[in-house]
């Protein structure tokens, strides 16, 4: 996978892809040339079969701090449009790859970075990691981070970030429902990997078809989603990793899964 050292970096620990942001001095910056790196590395591994979980981490002082402000400086309509439909084609990947992603978090996440924690599908984050939606204060209000944001914590809470701008700490970003666990710095990376390699001993197939599952019935009614998810059910079930599955639980043996072999 072809990468830009000066953005991005990807490494391998067994099953789990580790997409790094490394553009230091701009904060990890969403601009147009980080999105589209980003959007390549994560469809890159997401049609990698060996690829079981995703960590997207952020070095340096801010693991995203938004979009480049001076991409957003004095441009025309045109400009914008292309910028904020990468920006929604970024967050659309993260959903439809069948890979969950993990967020790993251990600094400030602001604007469209909290965005990008909140459209990952799990969160892990440090002691000192602090999230904020300021745009508001720039006159910028962050409308399409309230997206992925208002879906992650609830209305009241989404609309607190974002009227006042005031950031928000781990302990409140894990009360609130934005990140699964909060650690210490010094374990943010073993606590980041250990959740990855739990999802990777499960069947990848399977994972890939609960996470599609996941968000396809999210947005129905009850009895909408009832009837789809019945359906996915049945194409589950017929499935050779499901009956390799029942039948290791019911013979007391650790399942070998059919698709990790073609």
């Amino acid at each position: 996978m072809q990468t830009d050292v000066r953005l991005l970096g990807v490494e391998r620990v067994d099953a789990t892809a580790i997409v790094t942001m490394t553009n230091e001095t701009k904060r990890n910056a969403l601009s147009l040339a980080m999105m589209g790196a980003l959007q390549d590395a994560l469809e890159a591994c997401g049609a990698d079969r060996s690829i079981r979980a995703i960590v997207l981490a952020g070095k340096g002082p801010a693991f995203c701090a938004g979009h480049d402000l001076r991409e957003l400086r004095g441009r025309d309509e045109a400009a914008y449009v292309e910028i904020f439909d990468r920006c929604v084609s970024l967050m659309a990947t993260l959903e439809s790859i069948p890979q969950p992603v993990i967020a790993e978090v251990d600094a400030v996440a602001t604007a469209a970075g909290a965005q990008l924690v909140a459209a990952c599908d799990l969160a892990v984050a440090s002691t000192r990691a602090q999230f904020a939606t300021p745009g508001v204060r720039i006159g910028l209000f962050c409308s399409t981070p309230m997206v992925a944001l208002s879906r992650a914590i609830g209305r009241k809470r989404a609309l607190e970030m974002l009227l006042t701008g005031h950031p928000i700490d781990a302990k409140t970003a894990l009360d609130w429902g934005l990140v699964n666990r909060v650690v210490a710095p010094d374990e943010l990376r073993s606590a980041t990997l250990e959740l990855a390699a739990q999802i990777a001993q499960a069947s990848g197939v399977v994972v890939g078809l609960g996470k599609a599952a996941f968000y396809k019935q999210i947005t129905l009614d009850t009895a909408a989603a009832y009837e789809y998810t019945k359906g996915v059910m049945v194409r589950n079930a017929q499935l050779d990793d499901a009956q390799e599955g029942i039948g290791a639980f019911i013979e007391k043996r650790p399942p070998q899964w059919p698709s990790s072999l073609v």
